[in-house]
């Protein structure tokens, strides 16, 4: 039945980002969120009505928003396929309401806090293609996403310093990531997709282990590296990967962002999303700073065959693609 659910999901995703109509976009979302529904309940988490319940009502009240806008530009200019200033910008609120961009964000924290980890991994990755493809469709770069970028980024900066919780601190790690994609929506399409890509491989990466040993807080990770020094090594790798320093695969994308950015006179904005980011590296750097100098035991850890293969390709891929990407010539 699971992977039922997961088919019907990709085709509400794959709906809305090929329909022809905003209607046909509507009816995409609103099967995208049919189907993770039951696969929210599927968890067999305390939570997990709560939190399916909240995910309902938050995705549900984007839908009416976007059918009043859709209702607003059908009343003053007599259709729907060209959406006015206003009409745009309520459905650009309410698409960034259902992807959890800050200042609309209220929801995705304590919906994340919720999930297990395989839910979380579709909630920040797959989940986020079609509302971001649907603002591509009406994006420019004026006052109103410069605010939606440079919120996303101070918010999930200043919102993980006093966190403990593992799902929290991803969540708002998600929320700035969404700042620096928005960026690029409108100047650069593919490279959108290709920040996307990296941090799809490096979110993987995270929740694998994660997911395998039910990391839920930092007590919880400073356990779990405490057991294996490789392990310990990878995960900060894949860490501050994520945070962008070189020479780790993260920080690619965002130097092309940035260059991107100044190419396009917006040397202001990407001088400020710099400033920003720093506020979540620290957060990263002080999580690898102190399991680091707590002392590790050298207790064995057995892995599956498989698994051991999978984490340390996708963990070499990524301490390593910066370097083959700075080879391949003309990649940008």
């Amino acid at each position: 039945m699971k992977m039922m659910f997961y088919v019907i999901l990709m085709m509400g995703t794959l709906i809305s980002i090929s329909a022809y109509s905003w209607i046909n976009i509507w009816i995409g979302l609103e099967i995208n969120l049919m189907a993770f529904l039951p696969l929210i309940n599927s968890d067999n988490m305390k939570q997990s009505s709560e939190v399916s319940m909240k995910y309902f009502l938050v995705q549900v009240s984007g839908s009416m928003f976007i059918l009043f806008s859709f209702i607003m530009s059908l009343i003053n200019s007599g259709s729907i396929n060209e959406l006015n200033s206003a009409s745009q910008l309520i459905f650009n609120s309410a698409i960034f309401l259902k992807m959890g961009a800050a200042p609309f964000h209220f929801w995705y924290t304590e919906i994340i806090e919720g999930l297990s980890w395989m839910n979380i991994m579709i909630l920040m990755t797959w989940q986020k293609i079609a509302p971001m493809i649907l603002v591509m469709y009406n994006f420019q770069m004026n006052i109103y996403f410069c605010m939606i970028i440079l919120i996303s980024m101070t918010i999930s900066g200043i919102k993980s310093w006093n966190q403990t919780s593992i799902k929290k601190i991803m969540a708002l790690s998600s929320i700035n990531h969404i700042g620096w994609m928005t960026a690029t929506m409108f100047l650069n399409q593919s490279l959108w997709a290709f920040y996307f890509l990296i941090y799809l491989l490096i979110s993987i990466n995270l929740i694998i282990v994660f997911n395998k040993y039910n990391i839920k807080n930092i007590s919880n990770l400073f356990m779990l590296m405490n057991n294996s020094k490789m392990t310990k090594i990878f995960f900060f790798m894949n860490l501050i990967s994520l945070g962008g320093i070189p020479p780790f695969l993260g920080f690619l994308p965002k130097w092309m962002i940035l260059n991107t950015l100044m190419m396009n006179s917006l040397t202001l904005l990407a001088l400020i999303m710099v400033m920003l980011t720093l506020m979540s590296l620290f957060i990263y750097l002080r999580l690898m700073i102190q399991s680091l100098v707590i002392k590790s035991y050298n207790k064995k850890m057995f892995y599956k065959s498989y698994e051991f293969f999978t984490l340390h390709l996708l963990n070499w891929i990524n301490i390593t693609g910066l370097v083959v990407f700075t080879l391949i010539p003309n990649i940008y």
